[in-house]
């Protein structure tokens, strides 16, 4: 075989060799006596082309051993002798070549096995080749580059620290070079236990804003294929959670969060992870307003520079409520040009000014981010329309809906492994969707452990989530006294507001054989009350994607929610009339959000717990049964990702 037509094999989009080459690549610095001149080290993974290194320099090495004397079979001999003992060669080339390599290894001499290998690369390039094209419709990878105020578990206050520690782990799993760029929290202490695996890289980056030169440090963790990469300053090592201490939001975050878009800007550039950088060809997904300077500065930093010409940029927006607005004046502080000052520029309308002089003007970080990235990304569907709408844009919703176009909702996955009634380690008693007596046994032992009345056929009603207005705590308030009429038993999980922390205290005491407030939280108890409860409330105002939701059906409780974005999306409602797999429902969503109707979906789905066993067996069923994996939204993902670089890059 001619060397041309070697390379053309190694030079191809397929990945029907290089998932078996990319095992040699792994493997061949361990086998005893390899030439390691052969293949570069590095820890790259494969990609369509030679973006930084990777296969793309494996691939380069491969052709020019094969321009060498004596063509491709010099360079067959050459990774042969690099072999002691031909027992030691275990996988090149493909599972066919695999399996009649140790065969003839074992009963031919060294040149009969050389052409073997040869006879059976000749025989397979077809069905390679064949395998290249239906592989090449499904599969491209890119460098990933999440930015983000948190991922867990090195940083979590709620959904996005879930979602940015558990996506990018499934994308590596799917081939692509991801990266993860938050900021390194100590809390006060002079290191944190949640960053011990990260090193210092002994990387410095000086950033020029807030009137001065800031130095940031990069620390890494290699980890679950993902490269962990935590911005080191002291704006991140003060007491207090991620935004604010006990006193409300730190008054300097809009400079904290600048800095960590600077810094998450350069890393792809300066920090060599594996032994090469990610380079300039790299797919930004900022998350939420924190990260929402990223894709300002490509375009006004970098683009206009001739740097990141070829980069794409996502906004992914968990909660529009949040956008990082500031004083107009803190422009200056963020380190763009002048004439960058309209990206960003807001004025509030004239109810929502304090005073008479009051003009309104301001800068908001998530209309910059808006307006300047090559899509826009929420974390469902319903809360992509949601957004669009004067009741669910917060001001936004009219620049939203002129760049329709680019936006799209994917639903948030849950992680299957933690989450999971047949493993859980948080749970006493395990069971799956074929045998069902675990969930009665949890109940019966969440009832034990708050020291309620042990009653089986009473309906356990649950909540787990924030104390606030948001999530529909002062419908829950209201309706207590006339739920707890009926023969119920309720269980509250949280923290948040003081006044409805007390309340749940004083409701506890009161009704203690019904009642149990758990002010705080737990999370091998909220895994507890999941598993424990019949039924899982939630009467969110606003609801961007939600997550316990679906770690109520994954564990057989049914949910009843306000039919609101991400929980429209993933809850249907009961019908008992729908025939057998259409439609039949999975939970109740109620709609509009008033104390009757809750009220009303909460009292049919005790009643259909009580007098309808078939028909509430088949909702935990089919709840149980739904596929939230990271994986199915990976994929909804990858498409997107293809889109983004189907257009040209934003440009002013």
């Amino acid at each position: 075989m001619e060397a041309q037509q070697i390379s053309r094999i190694f030079t191809s989009k397929s990945l029907f060799f290089s998932s078996h080459l990319a095992k040699i690549y792994r493997n061949l610095g361990s086998v005893k006596g390899m030439n390691s001149s052969l293949f570069p080290v590095s820890r790259g993974r494969i990609s369509s082309d030679n973006r930084g290194g990777g296969f793309g320099s494996m691939r380069r090495s491969v052709t020019e051993k094969s321009k060498g004397s004596g063509g491709f079979n010099s360079f067959q001999d050459e990774i042969l002798r690099s072999f002691e003992d031909k027992n030691d060669v275990e996988v090149i080339f493909g599972k066919q070549i695999d399996q009649s390599m140790q065969k003839e290894s074992q009963s031919a001499g060294s040149n009969e096995f050389v052409d073997s290998v040869t006879n059976i690369m000749n025989e397979g390039k077809v069905g390679a080749m064949d395998a290249e094209e239906e592989e090449e419709k499904t599969k491209v990878t890119h460098s990933i580059v999440f930015v983000t105020a948190e991922a867990a578990p090195y940083s979590k206050t709620g959904g996005l620290g879930d979602v940015c520690g558990s996506l990018p782990i499934t994308l590596a799993n799917r081939g692509h070079r991801v990266m993860v760029i938050s900021p390194r929290y100590l809390n006060g202490s002079p290191a944190d236990k949640n960053f011990d695996g990260a090193v210092d890289t002994e990387c410095k980056v000086k950033i020029s804003c807030f009137g001065g030169t800031q130095e940031v440090q990069f620390y890494h963790e290699y980890k679950a294929g993902v490269d962990w990469v935590f911005v080191d300053h002291p704006a991140y090592h003060r007491p207090g959670n991620l935004y604010g201490d006990v006193h409300g939001a730190y008054r300097d975050n809009q400079f904290r969060f600048a800095l960590l878009c600077h810094a998450a800007c350069e890393a792809p550039l300066v920090l060599p992870l594996g032994g090469f950088t990610y380079g300039e060809k790299c797919l930004f997904l900022a998350n939420d307003w924190h990260a929402g300077l990223v894709p300002v500065l490509l375009g006004a930093k970098y683009r206009s520079h001739g740097v990141y010409k070829d980069a794409r940029s996502i906004i992914v927006i968990h909660n529009l409520a949040h956008q990082g607005v500031e004083p107009a004046i803190t422009f200056k502080n963020l380190g763009l040009p002048a004439d960058w000052y309209g990206a960003l520029e807001w004025v509030f309308p004239t109810w929502a000014r304090t005073h008479a002089l009051d003009t309104g003007e301001a800068v908001n970080i998530l209309k910059g981010a808006i307006v300047t990235a090559d899509r826009i990304m929420t974390v469902s569907q319903g809360y992509a329309w949601e957004i669009t709408t004067v009741e669910g844009g917060y001001g936004l919703h009219e620049l939203i809906s002129s760049r329709r176009i680019v936006l799209n909702g994917i639903a948030n996955g849950i992680d299957v492994n933690e989450w999971d009634p047949s493993t859980d380690e948080h749970i006493e008693f395990h069971y799956s969707m074929d045998n069902l007596t675990g969930k009665a046994e949890c109940k019966a032992a969440l009832q034990k452990e708050l020291n309620l009345p042990i009653k089986p056929e009473c309906p356990m009603i649950g909540f787990i989530g924030r104390l606030d207005y948001q999530k529909g705590i002062d419908l829950i308030r209201a309706a207590m006294p006339e739920l707890l009429q009926d023969d119920i038993q309720f269980v509250m999980l949280g923290s948040g507001d003081k006044q409805t922390e007390d309340w749940m205290r004083a409701t506890e005491a009161a009704n203690r054989d019904k009642f149990i407030g758990w002010v705080g939280f737990n999370v091998p108890v909220s895994h507890r009350i999941t598993a424990g409860c019949d039924i899982l409330l939630m009467p969110s105002r606003f609801e961007p994607c939600g997550l316990n939701q679906l770690y109520a059906m994954r564990y057989g409780t049914i949910p009843v929610v306000h039919c609101t974005g991400g929980l429209r999306d993933t809850v249907e409602s009961f019908n008992p009339y729908a025939q057998e797999g259409n439609g039949q429902g999975t939970g109740w969503a109620f709609s509009p959000l008033t104390k009757e109707c809750m009220l009303e979906a909460l009292r049919t789905a005790i009643g259909t717990y009580k007098e309808h066993k078939s028909s509430w067996m088949g909702l935990m069923k089919r709840g149980m049964a739904q596929d939230y994996t990271w994986d199915n939204a990976a994929v909804k993902y990858e498409e997107v990702f293809e889109w983004a670089f189907a257009d040209p890059p934003y440009i002013r």
